[in-house]
């Protein structure tokens, strides 16, 4: 449905907006002096018999069990400024859409939301950030794979001390590996906490293969798998008691109520989250799902995230602005999408400006971001 933001709604932007930045100084070298100096500890309130950097952790520690609860989860978009930054004000009228419409967790930076094109250190950042804003109402699972496993347990490390509840992770793509380094590879991630493992070879240029899900499935931080190989191998999967989660919106409502599939991790609820929040948790209605697959499928004619960084900006809910080498639908698509909309309901998208096709020259198109 769309999402009516209230104007006095303060946008929750993370002391760390943008990295390289410096912070102002907030008391000079001289009011330092008047008013004493205390040690870290003498300024520390004890009065939960922890300390504060480890009170989000022990009060709302998010366990194995949490995650897998979750039936919609959001790939969620990144939007950039004109200079191709994060524009953080949209992220976050974007991400409480997210939470009004009934998504119970986001995935942050993953292949939806671009991590590929950002430094670790933005990456670590949004997930922070998402985190401080958003933890308390929405699950935050960070994109912390890579074809490195040294680089993927680096970012791990520190996408959970910034306090994200779940990590994603891919298998080594490009290079690949064989089967006992896939296992090698996961097992060495999955000892910091709960976790998804990701498979979709059109990306990766393998697959991952029972066995070795069936393997990985004895850890206890295991949380599921986001499935792309279809729903067949999902049944083979949940038949076996593991939690999966379909990365196909086009089979998605089959997934989930014909095959097992706890949920969807989905790059459609972007758009539609009460739809889709409908199609994941009201039993089977086969009239919702076949009214939004023509815009499932509008939105894979070209690689993700194309088609929805190009609907998000006709929607005006972000900018037009496209991280090279991704660029925007050609016209005749961008034309179906706004009839796409009008044949829904526009009430049922998220934002509140009328859709609108943008020309070719309202796009910008970054080439160098950092």
């Amino acid at each position: 449905m769309a999402t009516s933001m209230p104007t006095n709604q303060t946008l929750c932007i993370s002391r760390a907006n943008y990295i390289g930045t410096t912070p102002h100084r907030l008391i000079s070298d001289t009011s330092r002096r008047s008013i004493g100096w205390r040690s870290v500890r003498a300024a520390i309130s004890l009065e939960k018999n922890h300390l504060p950097m480890r009170s989000f952790e022990v009060k709302h520690r998010t366990t194995v069990d949490d995650i897998r609860a979750l039936h919609l989860i959001t790939a969620i978009k990144t939007p950039y400024l004109p200079d191709g930054r994060f524009d953080l004000e949209a992220y976050d009228r974007l991400m409480h859409m997210q939470v009004a419409g009934g998504a119970e967790g986001v995935i942050v930076g993953g292949t939806t939301g671009e991590g590929h094109l950002m430094s670790w250190d933005e990456h670590i950042m949004l997930i922070g950030h998402t985190v401080n804003c958003f933890g308390s109402k929405i699950k935050v699972i960070g994109n912390t794979g890579s074809n490195s496993t040294g680089e993927a347990i680096h970012a791990t490390e520190q996408g959970f001390a910034v306090g994200m509840h779940a990590a994603l992770h891919i298998n080594p793509y490009y290079g690949k590996t064989s089967i006992q380094g896939l296992i090698a590879h996961f097992d060495a991630v999955m000892s910091m906490g709960p976790t998804v493992v990701y498979n979709v070879p059109s990306r990766t240029g393998q697959d991952i293969p029972p066995p070795v899900i069936n393997e990985l499935s004895v850890n206890p931080n295991l949380a599921g798998v986001k499935e792309c190989m279809g729903n067949e191998r999902i049944k083979g999967y949940t038949d076996n008691g593991v939690v999966i989660w379909s990365g196909n919106d086009d089979e998605c409502h089959d997934a989930r109520w014909m095959y097992g599939a706890t949920g969807v991790i989905s790059v459609t609820s972007n758009l539609v989250p009460g739809l889709m929040h409908s199609l994941m948790f009201e039993g089977e209605n086969a009239v919702l799902r076949e009214k939004l697959m023509p815009l499932m499928k509008w939105l894979f004619v070209e690689p993700n995230p194309i088609g929805l960084n190009t609907a998000l900006a006709q929607l005006g809910v972000t900018r037009p602005v496209f991280r090279l080498p991704y660029y925007p639908m050609p016209r005749e698509k961008r034309v179906e999408f706004v009839r796409i909309v009008n044949e829904l309901g526009r009430e049922h998208f998220v934002g509140e400006r009328d859709v609108q096709v943008l020309n070719d020259d309202d796009f910008i198109i970054v080439g160098r971001y950092r």
